[in-house]
C-alpha cells in the first residue's frame, strides 16, 4: 500500500480528501501546516506528498525545500494544492521542482489521476537506478572470462545478421567488442588487386572486433557473417573499465589474443611454404573444424572463401579440388564438399 503525506490547513478539505484517499487503497498520514509537514515527511518517508501553499508556520515552498535539501526526502514526487491559480506562482513551485500542480477545488478522478501518475514515473525511475547499480555490481564483480562472458550475455546488445551481411568494416572506428553466440564470422581484408584474404574464422564463444583499448584506432579488416550470426555487444570502453579492475581477466584475455596471433603466424607459414594441394586440403579441414562438421558432414562454403583462407587462387584451388575428388579423399556436388578419407586430408605434403 502507497503511502501519502498531505499537508493542508483547512480541516475540512483535510479529512474528507484522507479519507477519499484511503478508500482508493492509500495509507495517508496528514499534517496541519508545513513545519509539522516537514517533520510528518522525515519520520513517515511517505511515496508522495500532497501539499497546498498557503499555510501557516511554513508555506508550501519552503516545505518543498526543505524536503528536497533532505537526502531521505529529495527523491519523493511532490504536488502542490493551492486555489491560486495565476501563472506566476504555477511556474515558481515548478521552478522549484515540484512535480505536478493541482487548483482547488479539484475532482475526485484529477486528483487520483495526478497521484497514479507520479507514482508511476516514481517507481519506473527507481527500477532504471535499481537496474543500473545491478548492472554496476555484475561489472564490478567480473573476475574472470567465464565471468566476462556472462556479462556479454547478461547485459550486451542484441544483434543479428544474415549471412553475406557485413558486421563492421575495414577503417570504420571500433566503438564495441562482441561475443559470438551463434554462426560463424569471417574477418577478412582486400588487397590492392581486389583479391580478399580471409584473416581468421570465428566460431561461437569467441571475441571479435578487438582494437586498441586506449585509442581511437579504426578496425584492420572487415568481419562478414558467414550463416546466420548472433552476437552480444558492450562498449569497448566498458570493457576497458572492467580490464583496468582486474588483472586475471586481462590476462585471460592477453592469452586469447596471444593464441589467436599463433594461428595467424602459422596460416601465413602454410602460405609461404606449402604446396597448393597441401594448402587445399588444410583449408577444408579449417572451416570443417570451425563449422562443427563430421568428416561425413557436407560443407556449404563458396570456393572463394576455401581459396581466400588457403591463400592461393580459385582456379588452383578448384584444380586441387578436382584431384581430391578423382583420388576419393572428397565428394563434390555443386557448391556441396564432403570429406570421405579424412586422413588423407590430414596427411597431404
Amino acid at each position: 500500500m502507497k503511502k501519502i503525506l498531505f499537508i493542508e490547513d483547512d480541516s475540512v478539505l483535510r479529512e474528507n480528501t484522507a479519507e477519499l484517499l484511503e478508500l482508493s487503497d492509500y495509507e495517508v498520514v496528514t499534517a496541519t501546516n508545513g513545519k509539522t509537514g516537514i517533520e510528518m515527511a522525515i519520520k513517515h518517508l511517505p511515496d508522495i506528498i500532497i501539499c497546498d501553499i498557503m499555510m501557516p508556520e511554513v508555506d508550501g515552498y519552503g516545505v518543498l525545500e526543505a524536503v528536497s535539501l533532505n537526502a531521505e526526502t529529495a527523491h519523493i514526487p511532490f504536488i502542490f494544492l493551492s486555489a491560486k491559480t495565476e501563472h506566476k506562482e504555477i511556474r515558481k513551485g515548478m521552478d522549484l521542482g515540484a512535480d505536478d500542480y493541482l487548483t482547488k477545488p479539484f475532482e475526485e478522478d484529477e486528483l487520483l489521476s495526478a497521484i497514479e501518475t507520479r507514482l508511476a514515473k516514481a517507481d519506473a525511475i527507481s527500477s532504471m537506478f535499481d537496474r543500473q547499480s545491478k548492472k554496476k555490481e555484475t561489472e564490478d564483480e567480473v573476475r574472470n572470462l567465464h565471468e566476462l562472458k556472462n556479462l556479454f550475455d547478461d547485459s550486451g546488445e542484441l544483434k543479428t545478421y544474415e549471412a553475406g551481411e557485413t558486421i563492421y568494416r575495414e577503417g570504420a572506428y571500433s566503438t564495441q567488442v562482441y561475443l559470438i553466440l551463434k554462426g560463424v564470422v569471417k574477418s577478412h581484408r582486400i588487397e590492392e588487386s581486389g583479391k580478399e584474404l580471409i584473416t581468421a574464422l570465428h566460431q561461437p564463444d569467441e571475441f571479435l572486433g578487438f582494437t586498441s583499448f586506449v585509442e581511437h584506432v579504426p578496425y584492420q579488416e572487415t568481419a562478414t557473417a558467414m550463416e546466420a550470426v548472433e552476437l552480444a555487444a558492450l562498449p569497448k570502453n566498458l570493457l576497458n573499465d572492467i580490464l583496468s579492475k582486474n588483472r586475471k581477466v586481462s590476462l585471460d584475455l592477453l592469452n586469447i589474443i596471444t593464441q589467436d596471433l599463433a594461428v595467424l603466424k602459422s596460416q601465413l607459414l602454410q602460405m609461404a611454404y606449402s604446396s597448393v594441394k597441401r594448402k587445399t586440403a588444410q583449408s577444408i579441414l579449417h572451416f570443417a573444424r570451425v563449422l562443427n562438421k563430421n568428416p561425413s558432414d557436407t560443407l556449404k562454403v563458396s570456393r572463394n572463401d576455401l581459396a581466400s583462407v588457403a591463400g592461393i587462387a580459385t582456379e588452383s584451388f578448384i584444380r586441387a579440388l578436382s584431384d581430391f575428388k578423382k583420388n576419393g579423399y572428397i565428394e563434390v556436388k555443386g557448391r556441396d564438399i564432403t570429406i570421405t578419407n579424412l586422413k588423407a586430408l590430414q596427411e597431404m605434403e
